[in-house]
């Protein structure tokens, strides 16, 4: 993880798919589970659903919040 990948959580938004649009922070949990079963993609995005899978999976989301307000 990089120091500035969760800013990127709340500020990235799913270029394809079926949520496309929505911030990565945003994407629901079983959507970042079959990512992890079929292949996060190559690059910052894979990188940034794999975090967000994490994040999400320990209930951890809420960490995000305060970078909302920003």
């Amino acid at each position: 993880m990089e120091a500035e990948d969760l800013p990127k959580l709340v500020s990235v938004r799913m270029p394809y798919g079926k949520y496309q649009g929505r911030l990565i922070a945003d994407l629901p949990g079983a959507y970042l589970a079959w990512f992890a079963r079929t292949g996060f993609p190559k690059g910052e995005l894979g990188r940034l659903l794999a975090l967000m899978l994490e994040l999400d999976h320990n209930g951890l989301s809420s960490l995000l919040d305060p970078l909302r307000q920003r």
